[in-house]
């Protein structure tokens, strides 16, 4: 039985007062904290420097984080209070400040307390607010933004005037988004076709994928688009250069395409040139690019079609970077693999890994995100 005390904290025991004021100020260590580690030449890791980090640093000291999501050098975050914090490179005003100064710590955006969801490209940002409504901001040069317009914006702007936006993800230089009605749309650059209007014709406004309202989770790539449907269903669009769309061959596609005829896939995520997915039974699957052994099967041989990554079952969060990949287990374990020069896995060196390897012994992991050189994830303190 713990001894409590009225005021303080004694030899790491917490008085019952103590607690609560440590949740209400958000240092309590049973609340996730957030980490970063990897390339830091922008301040990406939200440390106040520059300096690489090969092992999860935790970001300040606050265990108030909700959700998180990371673009191409810089880094987003929510709380649970509804505020959003940014930080990292910002040529293109995708950190949201009215400016384009870099940011080596997180900086709140705005004053408001209704941001929910949060995605980034390689400079453009993307989030949804608690009533519904879609904003954007950062660069637009192939209307990413959705503003019907090329014009670069360094503060959220309002897309359009629905309150009806769901799921948001973000290619490199495009944007993939849901509605509540479960339609799906796109825009911004279509060189590749990963934009799934059956051509390579960029929009600057959000554009309807074909009739269907049975689209469930969406994510995205370089020049490409995945998402499932919710009967399970598994398809993938755009650029196939290294077979990232899971088609057993290397050719483009302009519209959705299913992958092949399972209806258990479940979470998906977008690398560079290569894809990751699981499955409802809690199994590990990926495909396209593995040049740094980013698919996990010990080896460097792309792959066109999915292939399971070992036998385990217990697979939950997952997300890809340039070359590296992060997934947490069931059990709250992290695990990484792939191209290792900046420490983006974490491990404590520069070494490539080809098959998954688990980061430090903490088991409290719930949510990661990677993007270029970097990674960042939400895990209890203790």
């Amino acid at each position: 039985m713990p001894i409590f005390y009225s005021n303080i904290r004694y030899s790491g025991v917490w008085s019952l007062q103590a607690q609560m004021q440590a949740i209400a100020a958000g240092t309590w260590p049973g609340l996730p904290a957030l980490y970063a580690w990897g390339e830091n030449n922008r301040g990406q890791l939200g440390q106040g420097d520059v300096v690489l980090r090969s092992s999860p640093v935790q970001v300040g000291a606050l265990t108030t984080w909700s959700n998180i999501a990371a673009g191409s050098s810089f880094a987003l975050a929510t709380k649970t209070d509804g505020t959003l914090w940014t930080w990292g490179y910002n040529p293109y005003g995708q950190l949201g400040q009215n400016d384009v100064v870099l940011r080596s710590s997180p900086v709140q955006v705005g004053a408001l307390t209704t941001w929910l969801n949060i995605a980034g490209g390689t400079y453009h940002t993307i989030a949804t607010k608690t009533n519904g409504t879609l904003w954007a901001w950062g660069i637009n040069d192939s209307g990413q933004l959705g503003q019907n317009d090329v014009v670069y914006r360094s503060s959220p702007t309002q897309v359009g005037s629905l309150t009806t936006w769901a799921s948001i993800a973000a290619g490199n230089n495009h944007t993939i988004a849901t509605k509540t009605d479960g339609t799906l749309w796109t825009w911004g650059q279509n060189s590749n076709g990963q934009l799934g209007q059956n051509d390579v014709v960029d929009r600057s406004s959000p554009t309807q994928v074909g009739s269907l309202t049975t689209w469930a989770s969406i994510a995205g790539g370089v020049n490409l688009t995945i998402a499932t449907k919710t009967n399970g269903t598994l398809w993938a669009w755009g650029r196939n250069s290294f077979g990232q769309l899971g088609q057993s061959d290397v050719v483009y596609r302009s519209s959705p395409t299913q992958v092949g005829a399972l209806t258990t896939w479940s979470k998906i995520a977008g690398g560079n040139y290569y894809t990751i997915a699981t499955k409802t039974d809690g199994t590990l699957w990926d495909w396209g690019q593995n040049n740094s052994g980013q698919l996990g099967l010990g080896d460097v041989v792309n792959r066109s079609s999915p292939v399971q990554v070992g036998a385990l079952t217990t697979w939950s969060a997952i997300a890809g970077g340039t070359g590296h990949s992060i997934a947490a287990k069931t059990d709250g374990t992290l695990w990484a693999w792939g191209v290792n020069n900046r420490g983006q896995l974490g491990l404590g060196d520069v070494i490539l890994r080809s098959s998954p390897v688990q980061v430090g012994t903490i088991a409290t992991w719930t949510k990661v995100a990677a993007s270029g050189s970097f990674t960042i994830g939400l895990g209890k303190t203790s």
